[in-house]
């Protein structure tokens, strides 16, 4: 069943009054997921409720993965300073400004006080905790270092929100150019040319061969504009949608993004930074490697290395060695293999793991960095030849004007 909080429903808040203990009339205010709840809260607490009434919030924003880091980061520095975990989620849902984060963390901290595990009140909510963070939370809590683990959690998503971010950056910056460039492009077409086209007609001679182009162009864009952005706008949300509901559309889509030129690289140093980041996460957790590698493959981000994740287990499963197993896949650099097998060697893979995650994050940023310098000059050229062409075709019939006369 669909939780509450991953279906959207609106958040609540109950404004009480009753008598606590001595007979004195208390009033306040409490989030809660119904009357119920605030009743038996409000006994704990010693009060006997006489008013209960029900006051819908507005609604909050989406939850965000780095909403859940911040709130990993919270929940680790409360606890590590020693302040309860039921305290823990009160300062941290009331300090935040998300209705939709607040509703949730009001939710889990209902489920922990009856008591339910941790990583059980996690579970119901998969949208936002994976199995890997459950996972984690279970193994810090049955060795009696959850803050720890917390902590380390925290670390790991805080990382990988920040690869995601340059990531999407590298690839926004171009694909935003290429989208202003358009509706440049397309306002000259629909309003600038036709004006020249009007003047060109009394000139009384034969226009130039770019010219009577670009005029073409224009008029296709003035007669059919609607049948343009209507084909591009639904054909992009189309292709969107399936790439996000169609598991074969992913897969194909995952590969191909990995053989992008320069941008294919960038995409895997990526996957094999979040890998060996989330793998050498589990293992100073103490999660068994068959088991960690459960959770490590969708943490890639990509299908390619999802698929190998499963045929390393499979092959680690059977007694095969991890570094053996990775160099079987295909994908992994050999600078990770080397990596994986001094820290077979020594007994510290996550320690070298954590060394090659570190490596890779910081190839990221550095190609990143590149990428911003190159594409400057390269979109500057692309924009220069796609405007410049345009005023060129238009200015060449002026420049025989005087041929004309």
């Amino acid at each position: 069943m669909a939780t509450a909080a991953s279906r959207g429903v609106k958040d609540f808040v109950f404004e009480w009054e009753g008598k606590d203990r001595s007979g004195k009339i208390v009033r306040g205010e409490v989030r809660a997921g119904g009357e119920n709840q605030v009743k038996a809260t409000l006994r704990r607490q010693g009060v006997l409720p006489t008013k209960i009434k029900k006051r819908r919030m507005r609604s909050g924003k989406k939850i965000k993965p780095k909403d859940i880091a911040l709130f990993t980061r919270q929940m680790a520095t409360m606890m590590k300073a020693g302040v309860p975990l039921l305290q823990s989620f009160d300062i941290v849902g009331r300090g935040n400004s998300n209705p939709s984060v607040t509703k949730l963390l009001n939710d889990i901290r209902a489920d922990v006080e009856t008591g339910t595990s941790l990583n059980s009140a996690f579970r119901k909510y998969p949208m936002y905790f994976d199995s890997l963070y459950c996972n984690l939370v279970e193994a810090g809590e049955a060795a009696g270092i959850l803050e720890a683990l917390l902590d380390r959690l925290a670390l790991y998503m805080e990382k990988t929100e920040a690869i995601k971010s340059k990531i999407r950056s590298a690839l926004m910056y171009p694909i935003s150019v290429i989208v202003v460039a358009f509706v440049v492009v397309t306002i000259i077409m629909i309003f600038v040319i036709p004006a020249f086209k009007e003047v060109f007609t009394s000139f009384g001679a034969d226009l130039p061969a770019p010219t009577l182009f670009v005029m073409a162009v224009s008029e296709f864009f003035v007669e059919y504009w609607w049948l343009i952005f209507g084909v591009l706008g639904g054909g992009f949300y189309f292709f969107m949608q399936a790439w996000r509901r169609s598991e074969r559309m992913q897969q194909v889509m995952d590969r191909a993004l990995l053989k992008l030129p320069i941008f294919g690289e960038l995409i895997n140093k990526s996957a094999v930074a979040r890998w060996t980041r989330t793998l050498s996460t589990m293992f100073a957790a103490g999660v068994p490697l068959v088991e960690a590698l459960d959770s490590v493959g969708g943490a890639s981000g990509n299908y390619v290395y999802a698929a190998a994740t499963e045929k390393i287990q499979q092959e680690v499963s059977t007694g095969t060695s991890l570094t053996a197993a990775m160099g079987n896949a295909n994908v992994f650099p050999s600078m990770v293999l080397q990596m994986t097998a001094i820290g077979e060697e020594s007994g510290s893979i996550d320690h070298m793991l954590g060394k090659a995650a570190d490596f890779y994050e910081q190839e990221v940023d550095e190609m990143v960095a590149g990428l911003s310098s190159l594409m400057e000059p390269i979109i500057i050229v692309f924009l220069g030849t796609l405007i410049g062409g345009i005023v060129v075709s238009m200015y060449l019939p002026i420049f025989k004007l005087g041929q004309v006369v």
